[in-house]
């Protein structure tokens, strides 16, 4: 059984840093934490050379990178998006899809179930996010509108049992003829119901709650806010998704789809242990800025990236993020002025409590998941672990 020990870091807990610390690891699971050096035998022994030591960071909401999408229907694209949102420190995650076809939805399963068995050089695949195509259509995005409609209960009936024990989360916007009732039957199967490209006012949103719905998905991002009808205000979902305790929120820290004092707001009212970071990246996530399409390689929707951020063509909306993780802890960190340990927080234990993992992965603790990354002060990501293998090492870390 491998054996490896990590000195000479600092590492990360979901509350402190131990200054100085030893990890040791045995197999693919964490064997020890230690504030001192621990003596041992047989051990490979890893020089963090000063730099963190941090849990591998989870992304739940992620489209594609390294110019792949998960919706190319590949099982390459799996792999690959994979392997490259590694070396950015992402250690698990959620492949997402977009609105679609029900057919389409169908094959990003079996694709899912083929390519998980195949994936042993990129981040663990966590479970399947299905994003729509139950949305408001006021609400698009850069989601292809002529796929959006109302819940079909013999519809997502159908794609529940094909990706039984799959699917893990599926978003949905709450104030759609049918969405309540579907909400009641996702947490029914342990899928955890997100809100998400939605007109709803609060009374909808709260009554979501109250019926399975548990997550804002990229909160601000195509959700309505306060609005105005026959003279009267209504609170939208986004204040809704601030004002209702029980509710977990996304947001793309990449500091422009939410900007830095928005960052700081959400922070301050819920706090690292509702707040989940994501990337939303597509397929120019790890890419040169210019064209780029959004979904399908044949028949998405063509986007521009620059600037840091993808946008449609005519800049109606942006088109999705080409962030990485390490890019969203950074943004927290130097723009937003949140410590780091509840940075990290926030893209390892809450997402990974949110998704129901959290027993193996999301801290570095005795028993759980390797997934470990080293890190300079700046995010770079040095080395990252899963399960106990490495999967990436940068070049000037040899």
């Amino acid at each position: 059984m491998k054996k490896v020990k990590i000195i000479n870091g600092h590492i990360i807990t979901p509350y402190r840093i131990i200054k100085n610390g030893s990890l040791l690891i045995k197999g693919d699971k964490i064997e020890l934490i230690s504030e001192v050096d621990i003596e041992t035998l047989d051990y490979q022994i890893i020089d963090a050379k000063g730099n963190y030591i941090s849990p591998g960071f989870i992304d739940i909401h992620i489209h594609g990178g390294g110019g792949h999408d998960f919706m190319d229907g590949t099982e390459e694209a799996y792999l690959k998006i994979a392997e490259i949102h590694a070396t950015y420190g992402t250690t698990a995650m959620a492949p997402t899809t977009l609105t679609c076809a029900n057919e389409e939805l169908l094959e990003a399963i079996d694709l899912y179930k083929s390519a998980n068995l195949k994936n042993t050089k990129g981040a663990q695949f966590i479970g399947l996010h299905l994003e729509g195509p139950y949305f408001a259509l006021n609400q698009s995005g850069a989601q292809d509108p002529k796929y959006i409609r109302n819940p079909d209960v013999e519809e997502y009936k159908e794609v529940i049992a094909q990706g039984e024990n799959i699917i893990k989360r599926w978003s949905v916007a709450p104030e759609l003829p049918g969405a309540v009732e579907m909400g009641k039957y996702l947490k029914s199967k342990n899928i955890v119901a997100a809100i998400a490209h939605t007109d709803a006012i609060y009374e909808e949103v709260l009554d979501a709650v109250e019926n399975g719905y548990s997550l804002a998905t990229h909160l601000y991002s195509a959700m309505s806010t306060v609005s105005r009808r026959d003279t009267y205000r209504f609170a939208g979902s986004i204040e809704a998704s601030l004002l209702i305790d029980a509710m977990d929120v996304e947001i793309i820290g990449d500091g422009i789809h939410v900007p830095p004092p928005l960052l700081k707001l959400v922070y301050k009212i819920k706090g690292p242990d509702r707040i989940v970071l994501i990337t939303d990246a597509m397929r120019a996530a790890g890419m040169p800025e210019g064209d780029s399409i959004l979904g399908n390689k044949e028949t998405g929707l063509k986007v521009i990236v620059e600037g840091g951020v993808a946008k449609m063509p005519d800049g109606s909306s942006f088109a999705g993020s080409v962030a990485t993780t390490d890019r969203l802890v950074r943004t927290m960190v130097q723009m937003a002025d949140i410590p780091l340990v509840e940075a990290v927080r926030m893209i390892s234990k809450t997402p990974a409590k949110v998704m129901g993992v959290e027993k193996n992965k999301g801290t570095l603790t005795a028993g759980k998941d390797a997934d470990v990354l080293i890190f300079d002060e700046n995010i770079n990501i040095k080395i990252t672990m899963v399960n106990g293998n490495i999967v990436y090492t940068s070049p000037d870390f040899a």
